[in-house]
């Protein structure tokens, strides 16, 4: 890790999302409210062993959700954050699994991080789309400052 990719890193995926929710609001406010909804990780709730640069960014987002919550609530905007753990796309699967064993047998005593409650390891990107549409929908219109996972339990593990 670089201090070059670990700036990189927190540019995009903290940085960037505070660029985002900051130039959406006005919209949302004109509109009299709405939902917010940052994808942070499994990394945001626990961490992701030799991955400083990334748990770090999706913990900031957690907390970057919390505070906007509580700043943009009397505007009745709601903003939550998404959870997923493994996930069967192209950065989720490939070459992260072999990555994963690597260090399992570097380390044994992370192995045990991944795993999931259910037969299932990993999410369907529609299974993480569906929470995402959820938590866009008035169906959820009580529901803010909330980290929703999708993670089979790993997160507990």
């Amino acid at each position: 890790m670089t201090p070059r990719s670990f700036g990189d890193t927190m540019d995009i995926n903290v940085t960037g999302v505070w660029n985002t929710v900051t130039a959406s609001v006005p919209h949302l406010i004109d509109r009299g409210g709405g939902s917010v909804i940052l994808i942070s990780s499994l990394a945001g709730k626990k961490l992701q062993p030799f991955m400083v640069h990334y748990t770090t960014s999706k913990h900031a987002l957690v907390g970057m959700s919390r505070a906007f919550a509580a700043e943009l609530g009397q505007h009745d905007i709601r903003v939550n954050t998404v959870h997923p753990g493994a996930v069967i796309t192209p950065m989720g699967s490939g070459r992260m699994v072999e990555r994963i064993q690597e260090t399992n047998k570097a380390n044994p005593r992370l192995a045990g991080m991944g795993m999931t409650f259910l037969n299932q390891f990993a999410a369907e990107a529609d299974e993480v789309a569906n929470v995402v549409a959820f938590l866009a929908s008035d169906e959820s219109k009580f529901i803010t400052a909330e980290e929703i996972s999708i993670d089979g339990g790993a997160q507990h593990f």
